[in-house]
């Protein structure tokens, strides 16, 4: 029996002019990333730039999304690097939100979110056309119309060739968002870890509002709510709350902070 595919709740979010709120799944456990989608957050960013399993390890990857599926939250899956191969794996794998790390180009740009699409512009796309899960494995009904319209890539502004090159970035067809980086941006502006810094947040504040006159959605990291509220009411569409591991650490100092006895005694 065909099945149709579900839209895209983070596409759809965004594309609203809405505000998608999400969190960092750092221990790339499936359990998790089924109970936040039981919390209500709109997607889970699974980074696999900086660790998690290889983005071409299908068994691990699947698991991963199974658990997205069975709660209808939207995994956010950061690729380790904007090889085309990396990506047109991805999606066939189910993905179906993928951003890109440290691009420099848009030349670059622009290759990666072709080979996301059957079509591209008035084209042809550079994705391959068969029978993977993403497909239900040739049961999906109007797989290629409804991958090209449910897919979303966006790239990471994290280098300092990718701010010089920012306007051409954001004028590449089918860019699905960008999302700041502040921390790399601290690195390759000369001040690593500093991100108040007044070079980095100047370079912050570029991307943000160039993005957001160029009508691309702007992403971003969220430092406490108060930051969050500050980024939504400034254009802010993507934003990550938090890890689960910082989350833990803050729930187990409050604990440890709480206890009136003597833990050494």
């Amino acid at each position: 029996m065909a099945e149709k595919a579900a839209a895209n709740a983070l596409r759809a979010r965004i594309e609203s002019g809405g505000v998608a709120l999400g969190v960092l799944d750092n221990t790339y456990s499936p359990t998790l990333v089924e109970f936040y989608g039981e919390l209500g957050v709109d997607f889970v960013w699974l980074d696999l730039e900086h660790g998690g399993p290889s983005s071409l390890d299908s068994g691990a990857m699947e698991n991963l999304l199974r658990a997205a599926e069975r709660t209808g939250i939207e995994p956010l899956v950061r690729l380790p690097t904007t090889d085309p191969e990396f990506v047109r794996k991805a999606l066939d794998l189910g993905v179906r939100n993928v951003f890109l790390p440290r691009v420099e180009s848009a030349a670059e740009v622009r290759e990666a979110v072709r080979s996301a699409r059957f079509t591209y512009g008035d084209g042809p796309g550079d994705r391959g056309l068969a029978s993977p899960r993403a497909r239900r494995w040739g049961l999906a009904d109007d797989y290629v119309a409804s991958e090209d319209r449910e897919t979303l890539v966006g790239v990471t502004i994290e280098t300092a060739e990718s701010l010089s090159d920012l306007d051409a970035i954001l004028d590449v067809p089918e860019l699905g968002f960008v999302f700041i980086g502040p921390f790399d941006l601290s690195v390759a502006l000369g001040h690593p870890g500093e991100i108040d810094h007044p070079d980095v947040q100047e370079a912050v504040e570029r991307v943000r509002s160039a993005a957001v006159e160029a009508g691309v959605p702007v992403g971003g990291l969220g430092f406490g709510m108060d930051d969050v509220n500050e980024k939504a009411e400034n254009g802010y569409q993507l934003i990550n709350l938090g890890s689960t591991t910082g989350a833990l650490k803050g729930v187990v100092d409050g604990w440890f902070d709480a206890a009136t006895f003597d833990r050494e005694a």
